[in-house]
């Protein structure tokens, strides 16, 4: 009976605690990230910058929240305005230059430059299509996401085949994984849009799309 009694206790607080978990831990995951990013900005550019006009202060002035956040904003788009429409340009390839002349500087420079260019340029069309490939080894198949057609130096290794740029991320954490050129034959599209892939990837296909739900129609054949 006890033992009975105790099962169901303990089923009830592990069905409760599972739910307050799932709604709980998102928020404040969340709140945590965004506290972290403020928190960061806030002490980029003012504290330093006070620290150079007033040397003489022994500590830095304890600043509001937000404060240095949105004054690190603000300088980002002041940058962005006189780069774009007036004499930035001529500054940021002076700058360039001197940094192309420093062997290690030139190579982390050009990197970071790249990856930004990717990243905020891309757009939302960055991911183009959910596909499904044969990977790692023939039998086993990984979601990917297509960032469009291999060009240049690349596509010309394999001139006979239409080659894909594609991204295999990672599981949990699906902002890392694996660069691939494929055939576009050994393909296939997935029917999910490229949030709905994310989330299949990042919870280890725990969590899937409503299969009843309205679809896109894609053919997901396996290749032969």
């Amino acid at each position: 009976m006890f033992r009975s009694i105790w099962q169901r206790v303990r089923n009830v607080i592990r069905l409760y605690f599972v739910t307050g978990l799932l709604a709980l831990a998102p928020i404040v995951v969340t709140f945590w990230v965004v506290g972290l990013i403020i928190q960061r900005l806030d002490s980029l550019l003012l504290p330093r910058l006070i620290s150079l006009l007033f040397p003489n202060l022994e500590t830095a002035p304890d600043l509001p929240p937000l404060v240095g956040a949105i004054f690190t904003v603000f300088v980002i788009l002041l940058f962005g305005v006189i780069v774009r429409h007036f004499f930035g340009q001529e500054l940021v390839r002076l700058g360039e230059r001197v940094l192309h002349r420093v062997p290690v500087a030139r190579t982390v420079y050009i990197g970071v430059k790249q990856l930004f260019e990717a990243i905020l340029q891309a757009g939302p069309a960055a991911y183009n299509r959910v596909v499904i490939i044969e990977y790692p080894r023939t039998g086993l198949y990984c979601l990917a996401f297509t960032t469009g057609a291999a060009r240049g130096p690349v596509q010309d290794a394999l001139p006979g085949k239409r080659l894909l740029n594609c991204f295999v991320p990672t599981t949990p954490n699906p902002t890392s994984g694996f660069y691939l050129v494929i055939p576009e034959e050994d393909v296939r599209d997935v029917d999910l849009t490229v949030e709905e892939a994310f989330k299949v990837v990042m919870s280890a296909g725990l969590v899937t799309p409503d299969a009843s739900a309205p679809r896109r129609g894609a053919d997901v054949t396996t290749p032969s």
